[in-house]
């Protein structure tokens, strides 16, 4: 740690902050939770698991549509730091407020679980656009790698304590239900995402930044509208944001959808507690991994290695029978996951104008959260009409040959961003 700033520390430890909540919420407890919730109610596992993905769709269709709004407003100077914090504000409390939701009222768990995933997903716009106010465009690779790599590790200790909690529950060890041992996870997620966040709230300021002017709402859909023609113009930029819509969805999907797809196919809770805490710890590495490899081979070239990854993921899945296929499934996931989320983070952040970075990241989430609205839909929609959670799966193959073939056109960062900036200049 000792080998960078205190803004790329603060920056990095903000990874280590939320991803309580991507593995608690998003991936493994909640779904679980809610899928016995549902169960409970006699809803099927196929229509359990596609009311997840409609949830997953709302919401991000609900963020997306907010993403390059806010962005171009948070371009004002202090903007930023004000937009991350009433996201941040609505995703912990909404996810300690998921402890205090009845067990058996899943419509109402669904409803605050859109909150959190709203809440969760609006600061990552801002803390991935904090990006460029915190290094040098020679260090993005790595620092972003960083973030992810530190985000897999913290993720293991509240998961853990959730996971010894939940297990001791369950053997009757401890005097609580299973349920009450889920909502302390939910609790338990809240206060770690809140605590581990102080340091970039203390640290990490807007570096670049739009004098403020009147009208800043009206100037900012203006804005808004020029930026879109700006992104047009840069062939490199365009093309990476249509590849990245295509496989980050894909990606996304089956993070979010594992844990619900692992319960089909009849693992128990604690089989895939398991599994997903080892994913985590094994993907640390590799996302560190991934960066130092993109400074050897290229960006892209890494890229194409964890879409192809993905693919065979997809395939395998139609094969899945025991828990030893899913344990290789979720290792295969495990060795990229990481890596190719920082790395699309750094690449586009190379690319885009560093003083209009808000702008271009609303860009940047739109594309990724309407996105991340196919996929559930594609594995829901599939799940439901042919009640085989495998075909959603292999569905998503699609997705990712159409990303890496529409990244193969996209020149490197470094030759668009003379031209972005030239341009930029006139």
């Amino acid at each position: 740690m000792k080998a960078f700033t205190k803004e790329e520390n603060s920056w990095v430890f903000y990874d280590w902050a939320n991803s309580a909540y991507s593995i608690i919420i998003t991936t493994a407890v909640f779904p679980l939770f809610f899928k016995a919730s549902a169960t409970e109610a006699g809803i099927s596992a196929a229509k359990s698991t596609a009311y997840l993905g409609y949830t997953i769709a709302i919401s991000t269709f609900i963020l997306a549509m907010l993403g390059p709004v806010l962005g171009t407003i948070a371009d004002y100077r202090d903007y930023k730091k004000k937009f991350f914090t009433f996201f941040f504000a609505i995703g912990v409390i909404s996810t300690a407020l998921l402890a205090f939701i009845p067990y058996d009222n899943w419509l109402l768990l669904l409803i605050c679980y859109t909150f959190t995933a709203i809440g969760f997903a609006g600061t990552n716009v801002f803390y991935d656009a904090f990006l460029i106010d915190v290094t040098s465009e020679k260090k993005m690779n790595q620092i972003s790698s960083r973030g992810f790599s530190f985000g897999y590790i913290g993720s293991t200790i509240p998961f853990l304590i959730s996971i010894i909690i939940i297990v001791l529950a369950q053997s009757h060890v401890i005097p609580l239900s299973v349920t009450m041992a889920s909502k302390i996870s939910f609790l338990i997620t809240a206060l770690w995402w809140g605590l581990f966040s102080i340091p970039l709230f203390r640290n990490v300021t807007q570096r670049y930044y739009i004098e403020r002017e009147p009208r800043p709402i009206l100037n900012s859909f203006k804005r808004l509208g020029q930026t879109f023609k700006d992104i047009s113009q840069y062939r490199a930029l365009f093309l990476f944001l249509i590849a990245y819509f295509f496989y980050i969805d894909g990606v996304g999907t089956i993070i979010t959808m594992s844990t619900a797809y692992g319960s089909d196919l009849g693992l128990s809770s604690t089989q895939l507690l398991i599994v997903l805490f080892v994913t985590q710890v094994v993907a640390a590495p590799f996302a560190i991994l991934y960066g130092r490899l993109a400074e050897k081979f290229t960006d892209k070239t890494m890229l194409y290695v964890g879409i192809s990854i993905y693919i065979v993921v997809c395939i395998y899945a139609l094969f899945l029978e025991t828990t030893v296929d899913f344990w290789v499934l979720a290792m295969l996931v495990a060795t990229s996951q990481g890596g190719i989320q920082a790395l699309s983070r750094a690449y586009y952040a190379k690319l885009v104008p560093k003083e209009k970075s808000n702008e271009f990241f609303g860009f940047y989430a739109i594309f990724g959260k309407f996105a991340s609205i196919m996929g559930p839909l594609l594995v829901g929609i599939t799940a439901q009409f042919t009640g085989n959670s495998a075909n959603g799966v292999f569905s998503l193959i699609v997705l990712f040959v159409i990303g890496i073939i529409t990244l193969a056109y996209v020149p490197e960062p470094t030759k668009e961003k003379t031209t972005i900036s030239a341009d930029m200049n006139q």
